[in-house]
Parts: structure tokens; C-alpha cells; sequence
């Protein structure tokens, strides 16, 4: 199998996608190797807020402007850790450099910068992330689960959650009502 590398590209689920964790789910996929890949879902707000999770977490909330931010559900994988995608990337103790603009950060301190100085502006909140073992993500897209696209980071970081699965279609020139969810019998 042709090896491909899917880091900095939305993964988007086809119509047929059963599994309710991914289902009509728009992907960014922060790292794709030969022992696998790393994403997060971009378009499912959980039932909380920015404000809400620093409160939980005992980060006081000085910045103004992003208590109401939602936070996402990132994926099935460690859904009690809390990993922010963000730009500009910065230096944090835990982050995972996706491309020259932007990190995948896992720690603490990224919250307590955001509380306290509302920095980095661009950024959203995950709780879990989703992961794919080595050639399962090429397995996936082997069974037509997903389309690719190159991610474009305004559709992460400018639009709102639910503009962004449609948004990543038209980068394929696809509408979400155009794809259909089996084959056609004549």
C-alpha cells in the first residue's frame, strides 16, 4: 500500500459512516505516521464552555471574551484529558508541532495562558482525541469511510463549528446534499 501522509488534512465522514462517534464528522488530523495518527473531531460542542472547564479545572478565568467558547468532543480516545489546538504554536510544556502555524498542546499551561491573558486568540478546546493504530486510517479510506482534503486553517480557527463540515466539502467541490449514502442500483 502507497504510503501517505494525512498530517495538516480533514478527514471527512462519508454519509455511510456507522460509527456514532464519527458520524457526519469533520476530522483535522494533527499527525499521521507509519505507527499511526492523531485527530481531532472539529464540528461536536460538548455541553460546556471554556469558562466551564477552567472552573473545573481551578484555572481563574481573567480574560475577557472566551468564557463561552465551547469545548468539543475531540474523539473516543482519553475523553477526561483536555488538548487544545491553537495558533500561533508557542512554547508550552507538552505540544505537538502539527505545521509551522500550528501545535496540538496537552498541557496545563496553554489553559492557564488562555485564562489569564486570552492568548492564544485562535485556538479550540478538545476533550479526547481520536486515534487510528498503524494502517488503520489507510484501511479506512481502502472502504471509502472518509474524503480527504488538505486542512485550511480558517475553517478551524474562523468558522463557526457548524460551518465547517460543509466548508471542507466545498474545498472538494462537493455539497453535503450531493453525497449520498449508498451506492445507486439501476
Amino acid at each position: 500500500m502507497q504510503s501517505i501522509d494525512l498530517t495538516d488534512h480533514f478527514l471527512i465522514a462519508m454519509p455511510a459512516m456507522v460509527d456514532s462517534y464519527f458520524a457526519k464528522s469533520l476530522v483535522y488530523v494533527a499527525e499521521h505516521n507509519p505507527r499511526g495518527a492523531l485527530g481531532l473531531i472539529v464540528n461536536r460542542p460538548i455541553d460546556m464552555s471554556l469558562g466551564s472547564l477552567l472552573e473545573r479545572i481551578e484555572v481563574p478565568l481573567q480574560a475577557e471574551g472566551i468564557a463561552n467558547l465551547p469545548v468539543f468532543f475531540g474523539g473516543p480516545v482519553q475523553t477526561d484529558r483536555g488538548f487544545v489546538l491553537h495558533r500561533p504554536i508557542g512554547h508550552w510544556q507538552s505540544t505537538l508541532v502539527v505545521n509551522e502555524h500550528v501545535g496540538l498542546t496537552s498541557s496545563r499551561d496553554i489553559l492557564q495562558a488562555v485564562a489569564l491573558h486570552g492568548q492564544p486568540r485562535d485556538l479550540m478546546v478538545t476533550l479526547g482525541y481520536a486515534g487510528w493504530a498503524a494502517g488503520q486510517i489507510e484501511h479506512e479510506l481502502a472502504q471509502n469511510a472518509w474524503l480527504t482534503v488538505p486542512a485550511e486553517l480558517r475553517i478551524l480557527f474562523e468558522l463557526p463549528y457548524e460551518e465547517r463540515l460543509p466548508s471542507a466539502l466545498e474545498l472538494l467541490g462537493v455539497s453535503l446534499t450531493n453525497l449520498v449514502d449508498e451506492a445507486g442500483h439501476a
